[in-house]
């Protein structure tokens, strides 16, 4: 009874290898690391160029709200200047 099932075990594993093989094997694993890796590099190379536009645009949004903020600033100076009174007397 226990050749028999050595011999079960040992014919599963020869059918399995060469189920393994016919799907193919190492090379086919190798061949979808591969192409995963050029994915990956592609993705990675997509999201540094979002990135960069991202941080050009918030630049530019950045110059633009504090050119305005120092505009106003320059000018309510001279506002609160020209509005004071001084006491007569």
């Amino acid at each position: 009874m226990e050749v028999l099932s050595l011999v079960i075990s040992v014919i599963a594993i020869i059918v399995a290898i060469v189920a393994y093989q016919r799907a193919g094997g190492v090379a086919d694993l190798r061949r979808q690391t591969e192409n995963l890796a050029r994915v990956g590099d592609t993705v990675t190379k997509a999201t540094e160029s979002w990135r960069d536009r991202t941080a050009d645009m918030l630049e530019r949004l950045e110059k633009a709200v504090r050119g305005t903020e120092e505009k106003k600033e320059e000018a309510e100076p001279e506002k609160k200047e020209e509005e004071r009174t001084y006491p007569e007397g």
